[in-house]
C-alpha cells in the first residue's frame, strides 16, 4: 500500500504538477518583451516627431517670403531739374517745389523661390537621413538588450540545473543516512559515521538555500526587463542548440554605418547647392514719397501707392571661398565612418571566432562528461556496497558521492555554457539558429 502511495506521489509531482504550474516562457519571448517594455522605445516616436516638424519647416521654404518694411530718411541732396528747365516751367505757370529731403516709405515685399539650386530639397533629404541614422543608432542600443537578457536567462537555467542536482545529492545522502542507521542498529557502523553523512546533507541543504536566493535575484532582474510578474519567471524553456545558417553578419551597427555614409553624401549635395544661383519672382509695393514717378513728386507733394513686380537672379559667390575645405572635411568624415566600420567588423570577427571555439570545446567536453558520469556512478555504487559490508569508511564514500555530483554538475554547466555560446554567436551575427 505504501509503495502505491509513493508511486502516485511521484507521478503527480513529476507529471501532473508541472501542468498546473506556470506556463513556460522562451528566450525569444523574453527578447521581445524586453524590447517592448524598454523605456528607450519611446525615443523612436520622439525622433519621428522631431523629423516631421523639421521637414514641415523646410517645406515652408517654398512658400512666398513676405516682408513688411518702413523707413524714414533725410538726405543731404535730392534730384533736381536743370535751372533752364525749371525757369521755363515756372515762366509757364508751373510751381516746381522739387523733391523733399525728408522721405518716407511703408510697404511690403514678396519673394517666391523658383529655383534654389536644390538647397531646400537637400536639407529635406539630410533631415530624413538624420532620422534614419538616429533610428539605426536606437536599433543598436535596443539590440544590446539581447545580450543582457541572455546573461540572465542562461544564468537562471544554470542555477535551476544546480538546484536539481543539489536535490538529487540530498536524496542520495538521505538514503545513505537511512542505511547507516540500520548499520548502527546491526553494529556494523558507529554514530560518527552517521554524523558525518548528516553534516554533508546539511551542507547540501545550506547550498540549496543559497542557490535559491541567487536564482530569485536573477528572476527579479529578468522580470524587470520583460515587465512581467516575478512569479512568471519559472520553468524557463531551455532553447535548442541551433547554429546560425552562415557567418554573414546582419548586425544593426552595419545599418547605422550605412545611414551615416548616406547622410554625409547628402551633406555634399547641400554644399554644392549653396554655390548655385537662385532664381525668384518678386513683388514690392509701398506707400510713401517720393514714388517711382519722381517728376510728378517735384510738382505735387503727396503720398502715393507704388508697386513693382519682376524676376530676380541672385548668385552668392562667397560659397566658393570655403567649398574646397568643406568638401575635404566631408571626405574626412566619410573616412572616419569607414574606419569605425572596419574596427567593428574586426572586433566582431574576433568575437565570432572565440564563440565558435567555445562551442566546439563544450561539444567535446560534453562527450567526455557522459563517460565520466557513468564511471563515477559505478565507483559510487561500488563504494556504497563496500560501506554496507564494512570494507570502507564513510569518508571515502562521501568523497565518491561528491565526485559523482561534481561530474553531473560539470556536464550541466558545460551544456548551459554551450547553449549560451551558441546564442552569443547568434547575437553576434544577428541571425536565428537553423536546424540542419
Amino acid at each position: 500500500m505504501n509503495l502505491k502511495k509513493e508511486l502516485f506521489t511521484v507521478v503527480f509531482f513529476e507529471l501532473i504538477f508541472p501542468l498546473l504550474g506556470h506556463a513556460t516562457i522562451s528566450l525569444d519571448e523574453c527578447h521581445e518583451l524586453a524590447r517592448k517594455n524598454y523605456p528607450l522605445l519611446k525615443q523612436y516616436d520622439l525622433v519621428k516627431q522631431t523629423s516631421s516638424y523639421s521637414i514641415s519647416n523646410i517645406n515652408r521654404g517654398y512658400l512666398p517670403k513676405v516682408t513688411f518694411f518702413g523707413q524714414a530718411t533725410y538726405q543731404s541732396a535730392v534730384m533736381t531739374l536743370p535751372d533752364v528747365l525749371e525757369n521755363m516751367l515756372e515762366s509757364n505757370g508751373y510751381d516746381v517745389n522739387g523733391i523733399r529731403k525728408d522721405q518716407y516709405k511703408i510697404g511690403l515685399e514678396v519673394n517666391q523661390i523658383i529655383w534654389d539650386g536644390g538647397n531646400l530639397s537637400s536639407q529635406k533629404k539630410i533631415t530624413e537621413l538624420d532620422e534614419k541614422a538616429q533610428n539605426a543608432q536606437l536599433n543598436v542600443e535596443m539590440y544590446a538588450l539581447n545580450e543582457r537578457v541572455n546573461q540572465l536567462y542562461f544564468g537562471i537555467l544554470l542555477l535551476e540545473e544546480k538546484i536539481k542536482l543539489n536535490q538529487d545529492l540530498q536524496t542520495l545522502l538521505q538514503s545513505n543516512c537511512e542505511k547507516l542507521k540500520n548499520m548502527i542498529a546491526g553494529g556494523i557502523a558507529v554514530q560518527a559515521d552517521l554524523d558525518a553523512m548528516q553534516v554533508e546533507y546539511l551542507k547540501a541543504l545550506q547550498q540549496r538555500n543559497s542557490l535559491e536566493q541567487m536564482k530569485e535575484s536573477y528572476q527579479k532582474m529578468l522580470a524587470l526587463f520583460i515587465h512581467e510578474d516575478f512569479s512568471k519567471i519559472e520553468n524557463l524553456k531551455k532553447p535548442e542548440a541551433l547554429m546560425p545558417e552562415n557567418q554573414e553578419s546582419k548586425r544593426p551597427e552595419l545599418d547605422y554605418f550605412d545611414a551615416q555614409i548616406q547622410k554625409i553624401h547628402a551633406q555634399e549635395d547641400l554644399l554644392d547647392s549653396k554655390s548655385y544661383p537662385h532664381l525668384m519672382l518678386f513683388a514690392q509695393g509701398y506707400v510713401g514719397n517720393p514714388g517711382y514717378d519722381m517728376f510728378e513728386d517735384m510738382f505735387d507733394y503727396k503720398w502715393r501707392l507704388n508697386g513693382i513686380v519682376g524676376l530676380k537672379f541672385v548668385w552668392n559667390i562667397d560659397a566658393f571661398y570655403t567649398q574646397g575645405n568643406e568638401k575635404t572635411k566631408i571626405d574626412l568624415q566619410k573616412d572616419q565612418v569607414q574606419v569605425a566600420r572596419e574596427v567593428f567588423l574586426f572586433n566582431d570577427s574576433l568575437s565570432r571566432e572565440s564563440e565558435m571555439a567555445s562551442i566546439e570545446q563544450y561539444k567535446k567536453m560534453l562527450e567526455e562528461d557522459s563517460e565520466i558520469i557513468e564511471l563515477r556512478n559505478s565507483i559510487r555504487l561500488a563504494a556504497e556496497s563496500k560501506m554496507e559490508h564494512g570494507i570502507i569508511d564513510v569518508t571515502d564514500l562521501l568523497q565518491k558521492l561528491t565526485q559523482e555530483n561534481q561530474a553531473r554538475l560539470d556536464k550541466s554547466i558545460h551544456e548551459i555554457e554551450m547553449l549560451k555560446s551558441i546564442y552569443e554567436l547568434q547575437n553576434s551575427l544577428n541571425q536565428k539558429g537553423h536546424s540542419k
